[in-house]
């Protein structure tokens, strides 16, 4: 069965630093690319960054570029995301997704897990 479980968000002070983990069963089924994406309060889900389960091959949007950083340990079928440098602009539902394929539109995503959520405070 295709599972996604995110663990790791929690309340934080701004510049604060958060590991994000994504423990997926997807890989097995062929989705061999994971994705993280963010959703704030009234916002769209935008697309944050993508790695190959194989290759380690990653692709950031460009504002993650620099603060966040995808990450995967294929022992564990974990998947991380590294955030440095907290804002509270950074406050969303975070969430992993998997694809056969990278994709950066949310509403094209075959599966998601259920998100933890990120809070930073001032």
């Amino acid at each position: 069965q295709v599972q996604l479980v995110e663990s790791g968000g929690g309340l934080v002070q701004a510049g604060d630093s958060l590991r994000l983990s994504c423990a997926a069963s997807t890989r097995a089924f062929g989705y061999h690319v994971i994705h993280w994406f963010r959703q704030a309060p009234g916002k769209e889900r935008e697309f944050i960054a993508a790695i190959m389960w194989s290759r380690g091959l990653t692709y950031y949007a460009d504002f993650a570029k620099g603060r966040f950083t995808i990450s995967r340990d294929n022992a564990k079928n974990t998947v991380y995301l590294q955030v440095n440098s907290l804002k509270p602009e950074d406050t969303a539902t975070y969430y992993c997704a998997a694809d056969g394929e990278v994709v950066t539109n949310a509403n094209s995503v075959h599966y998601w897990g259920q998100g933890t959520q990120v809070t930073v405070s001032s």
